[in-house]
């Protein structure tokens, strides 16, 4: 009989054993959850509370204001001295047309580098990821000068232009663009041109109808790190915008706090709480191509 209950026993300590030590684990899970979202969300919060403390200052502020209101907002859209409306609409167009330009271009750069094999090919792609190896910084001078050369032809694409700055950021982000969209097409099996092919399609169209609907996710990827690169960057429009009025969010919502640093912080938190709105509008629009995508590439690996 002892011997018995012993046997019985031990699976019983086992399980209980067992059972510990999954608690334990989903415990330290959800507490490291818990804290990983707090220490993620906390900014955000803080920003939240100095757009709605009408004190307009981090001076003795709290995180949650004693008397919120939506007064920096209306300060924001209706100052005479900062044209903020002014300022988001020109990020906008620059990393819609940004976003636009570098899809069309690195698809059917990627396309040609997948899909044919000619003289010159493999010389291109290493020439893609030297160009990449230098940072952006070191040819700030020479964007200038260049930006400089081509506004004494073409005004709209010279400084102090967006459509100069669109230029510049479309051909920076080539390089890298181009590699991570020809690595997607290589996934597509050629099969699928070849049949294509043979059935009297064009290599257009079997760009156009074959092989994008397949790669839209990564299409989205590149729409998405492109518009967000080109919507926030301060170094280049800094640099090559210089009137009020054709600033970029990024340059222009440094006017609030310049000179003033405790004086222009709420609508300094406002202006940034509104200025992410267009990212979220372009993620959620482009999130059903790229969640969509992942999802049936999971399924099917």
């Amino acid at each position: 009989m002892t011997t018995g209950s012993r046997s019985i026993a031990q699976p019983r300590r086992r399980s209980l054993g067992q059972r510990n030590r999954r608690r334990l684990t989903l415990t330290f899970k959800v507490a490291l959850a818990v804290a990983i979202v707090f220490f993620a969300l906390f900014p955000v919060a803080y920003v939240v509370s100095a757009a709605l403390n009408p004190l307009n200052t981090l001076v003795n502020a709290g995180l949650i204001p004693t008397r919120a209101s939506f007064e920096n907002f209306e300060r924001l859209f209706t100052s005479p001295f900062h044209p903020w409306p002014r300022w988001i609409v020109n990020s906008v167009i620059v990393a819609s047309l940004t976003s636009i330009i570098v899809v069309t271009l690195t698809s059917v750069a990627a396309y040609s580098f997948s899909r044919f094999r000619y003289r010159g090919r493999r010389a291109g792609l290493i020439a893609l990821v030297l160009v990449q190896l230098f940072p952006n910084m070191l040819a700030i001078v020479a964007l200038f000068l260049l930006l400089q050369a081509i506004g004494s032809v073409v005004p709209q694409l010279g400084l102090n232009s967006l459509g100069g700055l669109i230029l510049i950021y479309s051909g920076g982000a080539l390089g890298f663009n181009t590699w991570l969209m020809k690595a997607y097409f290589d996934t597509v099996p050629y099969d699928l041109d070849e049949s294509a092919l043979v059935d009297g399609a064009t290599h257009i169209q079997v760009f156009r109808h074959v092989v994008l609907p397949l790669v839209r996710p990564i299409l989205a990827v590149i729409g998405i790190l492109s518009f967000i690169a080109a919507y926030s960057d301060f170094l280049l429009p800094r640099v090559l915008l210089t009137s009020t009025e054709s600033y970029t969010l990024a340059v222009g919502m440094t006017l609030f706090i310049r000179g003033q640093y405790t004086q222009e912080w709420g609508v300094f938190a406002a202006a940034a709480l509104v200025g992410a709105v267009p990212i979220m509008i372009t993620f959620l629009a482009l999130q059903r191509q790229l969640i969509g995508g992942l999802a049936r590439g999971g399924v099917k690996g």
